[in-house]
């Protein structure tokens, strides 16, 4: 068993409240889940208005299809929505 885990820091410089920000993020983390079928949770950062930390993972029978996965995972991300992806970094163990 193949496991992959992707950390996502974003910013969203267009967030004016935790409200704002907690709509893009719910926002983000369902279409990750439906798009991708992975698991995603916010793991820090859930009260700064402007910045958050999403961790991704997957669970595959091929280290490839793992890699692939989580670097279309980022790519898709990177072109999704009103933020900047700060840092993207990728494990599979």
């Amino acid at each position: 068993m193949i496991v992959g885990t992707c950390l996502l820091r974003l910013h969203l410089s267009e967030a004016r409240s935790l409200k704002d920000k907690r709509q893009v993020v719910t926002s983000l983390m369902t279409r990750l889940r439906t798009r991708f079928g992975v698991s995603v949770a916010e793991l820090d950062e859930q009260e700064t208005w402007q910045l958050a930390t999403l961790g991704v993972a997957c669970v595959s029978a091929s280290e490839t299809v793992c890699r692939r996965l989580l670097d279309n995972l980022v790519a898709w991300t990177e072109r999704a929505g009103p933020f900047e992806v700060l840092e993207a970094s990728i494990e599979i163990r």
